[in-house]
């Protein structure tokens, strides 16, 4: 444990908002960037989330994007593999932004055939969004 920590198990914690994981294996639209895009955008829309500025990097031909949505509560970050279909994203929002509310834009984006969402409540001790 470090110092940190073990000094924020006396005061009080600060929550400033949850950060979902998700894993999408069996996707699609993982080599277009436009669509990509799209996509975030509507996921930040969902969340009432305000876009401040995009920016992705395409690895090239039948590879990957890397990109990022900058919001005003935060952010919405996606990593694609095309060749597997994995795409990592991972939506971080504060204030009255619910990042929960962006998984089901991305789900209907993606379409994956599995899918993994993992929460974490940031500023807490507890490993789960749900404490």
């Amino acid at each position: 444990m470090t110092e940190a920590a073990s000094g924020a198990e006396t005061g009080p914690q600060y929550r400033p908002g949850t950060h979902i994981l998700l894993d999408f294996w069996g996707a699609t639209g993982l080599d277009d960037q436009s669509f990509i895009e799209q996509a975030m955008r509507r996921a930040a829309a969902a969340c009432n989330a305000t876009v401040l500025e995009t920016r992705f990097h395409h690895f090239g031909a039948n590879s990957g994007i890397t990109g990022v949505a900058l919001l005003a509560e935060s952010h919405i970050s996606i990593h694609t593999w095309p060749e597997t279909g994995y795409v990592a994203l991972d939506v971080f929002m504060c204030g009255d932004c619910r990042a929960e509310e962006a998984i089901a834009p991305l789900q209907a984006a993606f379409q994956p055939s599995n899918l993994k969402i993992t929460a974490v409540a940031r500023g807490s001790l507890t490993p789960d969004a749900s404490a």
